[in-house]
């Protein structure tokens, strides 16, 4: 055996899964990626239980009833959030490795109690004396009673002043708000000196933050689920969940005050080291170096994982998660450290260096990675510089010495800077900030309803002790093998569930909007890997031909709700049904879903990138939504590449071939795609287009199968890619840091695209041939088009191109027409100067302008300075009136003042306006007026002039 002094981190790490592999018969289950793909409630991968969170539920199964593995976690938001600890103590961490051993409804508390003791004391030979254990106090709110079984083991290898009994807080485990939970059992590490043992028991200081006395595994019994609205109720099975923090225990056998002075984090401090020119770490609590490289190590460990398993910063959800730790180091070592360049992006290849070994995803592409975070960096860095001086504005209008909550919120939500960083600049001036504002401002901008209107299929859901009543009734489960083909099926009703219970009758529609029918066969599909799910009717066949409206399908562990309402008459528990699709939705779906997959492989073919992974889909009725990891937008040229290619695909009319495959066969077959963080089932469905799966299986390593799109899924698809009629990508665009986006369609909707397009392209080539205003109308008419129609995005770039001289040339005949226009206006204003005699000369100009009616009044002040002028002019299709007047200085003194004149005028006018006494504009909006506003202008002047 190693001995405590000389195990290095990889030792103690492998030591862990030996034990239980080895020694107490559990399988290896490999770390899940921190981004959970398949489970929407959580951020990241907290726990290493989340991979087996459909096996708690009652929901899946696996080959093994006992586990055992180190799991990669993030804890950074949502319910476990570490990330404000980080840097301030020894022991807090955004990204953490937990140590693991599952029992599923296999062994429970006495196993996990005597192997967690026989590993800390007897295997790695920690001194009995330094642990403490603590169990569960019970909970009057939640109906829970203490954890007297627990209690009670423990008493066979503790001293019972040694057990502490605590709350909910500390000792029950929940995964989130929802959930597999339970009653758990946390041991201690009593890390001080023997003198400061001597002088208080370690007893007194656990769970009380002493950096000394900490945690290192939390044994956890789930029992229970937590259901929408809090309540808990048991689950079919109990299950053992335990999880140790490997860089605690680390800490511990390496004879460490911190757990970052362990080997976890050399190499990573190194790196530090020499990418920023700072001192060496001392491993100081409070010194603004070491928390700088405490806080840097850490988060470049946390992004480095989070992108490698498919996660990018944005701004909502994960991403924004990712973003602010991404910013918080950035600020770190732009503030303490005095970095002004981008450096976290230097630091990947020593994470790379320290954890590859565990994880050897890290080692695929940590050039991309670096590349993401250098972008990042870049673009926050520009951020800083900004704020800085919109910090500067938000301090000065500080009252109270207290920066609003209205400017935290800005600072963060137009700039992204981080509250914290506004924090501490606050706190160098002598200033706060009102958090608890910004908090709110946050919530309230940030928040999402999570009420669901009754009439929304998606409130139905079957939680888990809803499953085991059915397995308690003996429901089998749905057989829907049909679904593939979709043609009507028969079958009988099994249960009925109303959302709280089970019935025997579906009642209408006015006493329960929604209900869920599980039958014992379907042909419905429900909605999985991004395809929407069916809809469809559920009719009586022996009765009054009773008609059920199918308008969601869920598929909850064994079973598919067909979720909706009844039209009809009455159906029954066990009465026989006939199953039927709504057929035009199914064939769109799987046109769009056969589509998605080819489109999947033109991306890898076009661009020249075998780096490109699915990052999501949806595969709908009226299209198709494709998410690909790319460094790079796709240019026109390219967009245009990948549609023919797909074009040529279903031109060529290939058949779609899909079968079960044992998964190890499968996983051999040269080019095969799957989608990044999937977990698939064994066997598996392959879906081959072109060429049939026993071929692919005859030769799998021949490599011209990475010519052909063959993957894993579970969805349906044509029969032959003819029947897709036509492809057109409608969008791509960036989702998110290195993630691309492509919306396109098929069929009959891709069709109307592409006959959109040439439609465009004849209407403009008609228009070349016209003249003046017509063609102005019909380039006008075609721009809009453009802009507005479905198009394909290469055809629209296209249209857009052959636009552009269009608009020029209409820019040109406007101008000259403004030219010609302006000319007339201005003879017309000559004639009128050269027949006016007096000292107030009022009329109207026809067809000016606003800029050729102030022209006009040039060409009378030239003739008549001396004179009160006042011009009008009407454009009675858009129901207008323009008003100009001017008035010389000698006029001005006897009492005409211009702003008042055309205020007058334009008030006849229905409008008004204004302006200095030597100069005014004004506005009208009745043309037909103008006659009696001239009439009333002149009365008006001309009793100024004369009094």
């Amino acid at each position: 055996m190693t001995t405590t002094a000389t195990r290095t981190a990889a030792q103690i790490r492998q030591e862990f899964i030996d034990f239980f592999t080895k020694k107490q018969g559990h399988a290896f289950a490999p770390s899940s990626p921190v981004v959970p793909h398949d489970d929407p409630t959580l951020l990241f991968t907290n726990a290493g239980m989340n991979q087996f969170k459909d096996v708690f539920l009652g929901q899946g199964t696996r080959d093994f009833v006992r586990a055992a593995n180190t799991q990669k976690c993030i804890r950074a938001g949502g319910k476990h959030n570490d990330l404000e600890d980080v840097g301030k103590d020894t022991y807090h961490h955004t990204f953490f490795e937990m140590l693991g051993n599952w029992s599923f409804g296999d062994y429970f508390k006495v196993e996990a109690i005597a192997w967690a003791w026989e590993l800390l004391v007897t295997e790695w030979g920690i001194d009995p004396d330094r642990l403490y254990v603590t169990v569960f106090e019970g909970d009057a709110s939640d109906g829970t009673e203490s954890d007297t079984d627990a209690e009670n083991i423990w008493k066979q290898f503790v001293p019972a002043d040694r057990i502490g009994r605590f709350d909910k807080k500390d000792n029950f485990w929940e995964m989130g708000e929802t959930g597999p939970c339970g009653p758990c059992s946390e041991i201690h590490y009593d890390g001080r000196t023997d003198e400061e043992r001597a002088r208080e028991p370690g007893a007194e200081l656990v769970n009380k933050d002493h950096p000394d006395v900490i945690e290192i595994w939390n044994l956890v019994f789930i029992q229970f689920n937590r259901g929408e609205g809090g309540a808990l109720t048991p689950l079919p099975a109990q299950h053992v969940d335990t999880g140790m923090g490997f860089e605690r225990i680390v800490r511990v056998l390496q004879h460490k005050s911190s757990n970052y002075d362990t080997d976890v984090w050399t190499p990573i401090f190194d790196a530090i080291r020499t990418a920023t020119g700072a001192r060496e770490y001392t491993s100081v609590l409070d010194d603004p170096i070491d928390i700088a490289y405490r806080v840097i190590a850490d988060h470049i460990r946390c992004l480095t994982i989070a992108l490698t398993d498919g996660a990018r910063p944005g701004n909502e959800g994960r991403g924004y998660v990712l973003r602010r730790i991404l910013r918080r180091a950035v600020r770190i070592a732009r503030q303490t450290l005095g970095v002004d360049r981008p450096v976290l992006n230097e630091l990947v290849p020593s994470v790379v260096e320290s954890l590859g070994g565990a994880f050897p995803e890290l080692r695929t592409n940590p050039d991309r990675i670096a590349t993401i975070i250098r972008e990042e960096e870049e673009a926050f860095l520009r951020t800083i510089d900004r704020g800085l001086v919109l910090f500067d504005e938000a301090a000065s209008s500080a009252k109270n010495t207290q920066i609003s909550a209205e400017h935290a919120f800005g600072l963060h939500d137009t700039y992204g800077f981080p509250i914290d960083l506004t924090r501490i600049m606050a706190e160098e001036r002598g200033l706060t900030v009102d958090e608890a504002g910004y908090e709110s401002l946050m919530a309230a901008a940030r928040e999402k309803s999570r009420g669901k209107d009754e009439n929304d299929p998606t409130a139905i859901t079957l939680p888990p002790e809803a499953l085991a009543q059915l397995k308690y009734k003996d429901v089998a489960p749905t057989d829907d093998v049909d679904k593939f083909h979709g043609r009507p099926t028969s079958a009988h009703i099994r249960a009925i569930w109303n959302g709280t219970d089970f019935d025997n009758v579906v009642e209408p529609v006015g006493k329960r909007p929604m209900v869920a029918i599980i039958t014992d066969k379907t042909n419905f599909y429900a909605e999985q890997g991004g395809q929407i799910a069916d809809t469809g009717t559920i009719v009586d066949v022996d009765g009054d031909k009773s008609t059920f409206e199918v308008l969601d399908v869920q598929r909850v562990g064994d079973y598919v709700m067909h979720i909706g309402r009844l039209v009809d008459g009455e159906l029954r528990e066990g009465e026989p049904v006939q199953m039927m699709l709504h057929r035009p939705r199914r064939e769109m779906t799987k046109s769009n879903h056969t589509a998605t997959h080819v489109l999947n492989h033109a991306l890898r073919v076009v661009m020249h990138d075998e780096e490109i992974d699915q990052r999501g889909s949806l595969v709908a009725d009226d299209r198709l939504r494709f998410d690909f990891s790319c460094a790079r937008g796709m240019t026109p040229d390219e967009i245009e590449e990948v549609e023919a290619h797909v074009n040529r695909v279903i031109a060529q009319n290939l058949e779609v071939f899909a079968e079960l495959v044992p998964l190890d066969k499968a996983q051999q077959i040269h080019g095969l795609r799957a989608v990044f963080g999937e977990r698939y089932p064994d066997p598996v469905r392959v879906v081959s287009v072109g060429v049939p799966v026993p071929t692919l299986l005859e030769t799998p390593d021949n490599p011209d199968w990475s010519n052909h799109s063959i993957e894993f899924c579970g969805g349906t698809h044509l029969d032959f890619c003819g029947d897709a009629k036509h492809f057109v990508i409608t969008q791509e665009s960036a989702l998110a840091a290195g993630i691309r986006r492509v919306i396109a369609l098929t069929g009959p909707a891709a069709m109307a695209a592409e006959t959109a397009a040439r439609t465009l392209e004849d209407q403009l080539a008609a228009a070349d041939a016209l003249e003046g205003e017509s063609f102005i109308s019909a380039v006008e008419d075609a721009s809009r088009e453009v802009d507005e129609l479905s198009l394909g995005t290469a055809a629209r770039t296209r249209l857009r191109a052959r636009l552009e001289p269009l608009r020029e040339k209409v820019k040109a005949i406007r101008k000259s027409a403004q030219a010609e226009n302006r000319g007339a206006v201005v003879e017309q204003a000559r004639k009128m100067a050269d027949m006016h005699s007096g000292p107030v000369f009022v009329n109207h100009v026809e067809g000016a302008n606003k800029e050729t009616l102030l022209n006009a009044m040039d060409v009378i002040r030239a003739k008549h300075e001396n004179s009160a002028a006042m011009l009008f002019s009407a454009d009675r299709d858009e129901g207008k009136v323009m008003i100009v007047a001017t008035v010389p200085k000698e006029l001005i003194g006897k009492g005409l003042k211009a702003g008042d004149w055309v205020k007058l005028a334009a008030g006849v006018c229905g409008g008004g306006g204004g302006g200095r006494p030597d100069m005014a504009q004004a506005g009208g909006k009745d043309p037909e007026k103008i006659d009696d506003a001239i009439a009333q202008a002149r009365e008006f002047a001309w009793e100024k002039v004369n009094d």
